[in-house]
């Protein structure tokens, strides 16, 4: 018997241990203190004392790459021919592959030139800019001088796109089995479409506007009680005597087709693209806004309802574009700069975390993290790399508006660390918060912090 107990004993000492060892307590200290914000911050800092506006001629240039997949029996990742072709989006569809193609998908580029700065806008029918896809595009484009710095990403967040991009078992729970070949395709064709952009470079009018589109989304994550960001904001581009591009963004996730689909879509802002293509614009581009807790409200199911929805906003941006002036001599200003992480609070419970060292083998800690800003006359367009929250998007819309500026926060800017919700949520528990908030309770308000640092540098205000 006393053998029986000691053994028992040692058992239980040593799945103590593990326990242990494998787990922490939720971080409760106040990021100031952190040094991954002394170092950001730092680098903001170094920013303030170089950074100029710019009021003169700009140049443009509008590009569009295909990115529809042919599935078939043939494999040619140069021609994008592939066997077997994943979807990204919902963990339901458990990595089973793409029926077919109900409409096909893209990546757009609109490059920007000034005497100082050359910036190019890149938007994808993708899930997400997968930060691995992003660095290939920057090693390839890097041979040509194009730094990371002066590439603006974005996705549409389709969940009906390609797959096949994400390595290990997170990443195969949202974007099937890891296919290099997808990957390198994909590098490829974004990297293509971003020199083709740069090489279309002509003189250019600008004009921005935004308007409310509160009938199209509802607060996901607390219902009607819940702050939604319902402004639809767009960038008017127009070539002298050539073409003209629409740049769109709103915060509402391209989930109105179901994970029961198995068809390549675009979702509903691959409907408001084509739309916009066909009535007002040469090339649309849409970036996904501030998403996070933000769903679409419209009439039909499955494809009627993306219809319904990319069909009405693309109307309404075309009754509103007749209220924009175009300019020829636009205030440009631009910030970008890498920033530091907080280490991994993936949690077991809501105060007990998964370690650091056994977050970091289960998921790939993000690298070449980028915050940036651009400022075009009154609306300052913000770039962040996450599902950020539209609540936090319609604080900072507010404190701008005060200061007599337009804004508009985009999500998914070349890496991803998952939601970034108000702290007040963080022990709300859930898919956001909970499943997805990675980083601790203060990320929202750490990543708030630096926006508007980086928003007071292109505004050239303080104190926002």
């Amino acid at each position: 018997m006393k053998r029986f107990w000691k053994i028992t004993g040692l058992v239980v000492f040593i799945l103590l241990l593990i326990i242990v060892l494998s787990t922490s307590l939720v971080r409760r200290s106040s990021y100031f203190n952190e040094n991954y914000y002394k170092i950001t911050k730092d680098r903001i800092d170094s920013i303030r004392t170089v950074m100029n506006e710019v009021k003169g001629p700009v140049e443009a240039g509008f590009a569009k790459v295909n990115l529809t997949p042919v599935i078939n029996d043939s494999v040619n990742y140069y021609e994008g021919q592939f066997r077997r072709f994943p979807l990204a989006g919902y963990g339901d569809r458990k990595g089973n592959p793409a029926t077919g193609v109900h409409d096909s998908i893209f990546v757009k580029a609109v490059a920007l030139k000034t005497i100082r700065e050359s910036i190019v806008f890149v938007g994808a029918d993708l899930l997400i800019m997968p930060p691995n896809i992003t660095d290939s595009v920057v090693n390839l484009l890097a041979r040509k001088g194009i730094r990371r710095q002066q590439l603006v990403f974005s996705a549409t967040h389709t969940h009906s796109g390609p797959g096949g991009w994400a390595p290990g078992f997170i990443g195969k729970q949202f974007a099937g089995d890891e296919n290099k070949d997808i990957q390198r395709w994909l590098a490829v064709k974004i990297s293509e479409c971003i020199t083709l952009a740069i090489n279309d470079l002509k003189p250019t009018r600008i004009g921005t506007g935004d308007f409310s589109a509160e009938r199209y989304t509802r607060n996901r994550l607390l219902g009607e009680s819940g702050i939604k960001n319902n402004d639809f904001s767009f960038i008017i581009l127009e070539q002298k005597g050539y073409k003209k591009a629409i740049i769109g963004s709103f915060s509402a996730h391209a989930t109105t087709i179901g994970a029961e689909n198995m068809e390549i879509s675009g979702d509903y802002p691959g409907y408001w693209q084509r739309r916009i293509e066909s009535t007002s614009a040469d090339i649309a581009l849409f970036c996904a806004g501030a998403i996070g807790s933000q769903s679409p409200v419209g009439e039909g199911e499955q494809f009627d309802r993306a219809k319904y929805i990319g069909e009405s906003l693309a109307d309404s941006v075309n009754v509103h574009l007749g209220e924009v002036v175009l300019n020829d001599k636009p205030v440009l200003s631009f910030v970008s700069t890498l920033i530091e992480l907080p280490d991994y609070h993936i949690r077991i419970t809501p105060k007990i975390n998964l370690s650091t060292f056994w977050s970091k083998r289960l998921m790939v800690q993000p690298e070449n993290v980028y915050l940036q800003a651009i400022r075009i006359d009154d609306m300052v367009w913000i770039t962040t790399p996450g599902d950020f929250s539209g609540e936090y998007a319609l604080q900072m819309k507010n404190s701008l508006l005060a200061e007599g500026f337009k804004s508009n926060i985009t999500s998914f800017n070349g890496s991803y660390v998952g939601y970034i919700v108000p702290g007040r949520y963080f022990y709300l528990g859930g898919y956001e918060p909970g499943l997805m908030g990675w980083f601790g309770p203060d990320m929202g308000e750490y990543m708030m912090d630096l926006i508007r640092q980086v928003s007071e540098i292109v505004t050239g205000r303080e104190n926002l």
